[in-house]
């Protein structure tokens, strides 16, 4: 269960993280830039370290590939999920 929970929160911090320094770094200045850089090596970072504990295994092998096939489904079913909402909630406000 545990292995399940870091696995996934492995997952989703790296995409968050690469997706809010890839947003902050096109959108910001200065110093903002600097700290979307920073979260997409974070992103980066971790991403790896989710891919060698369940695939590759340098540092280990920790999660079971099998159930982070279920756990990628799932949640790039609420990623979508979330996407459909959020576009159908901007059109309602969009047309109203």
């Amino acid at each position: 269960m545990w292995d399940f929970f870091w696995s996934m929160l492995m997952l989703v911090f790296s995409i968050a993280s690469i997706l809010a320094g890839v947003f902050t770094a096109y959108f910001g200045s200065g110093r903002s830039r600097a700290v979307g850089a920073i979260l997409i090596v974070l992103g980066l970072i971790v991403g790896y370290l989710f891919v060698d504990f369940t695939w590759i295994g340098l540092l280990g092998r920790y999660f079971l590939p099998d159930v982070i096939y279920e756990g990628i489904v799932a949640v790039v079913g609420a990623i979508v999920g979330g996407l459909i909402a959020l576009g159908i909630f901007l059109a309602a406000i969009m047309k109203a």
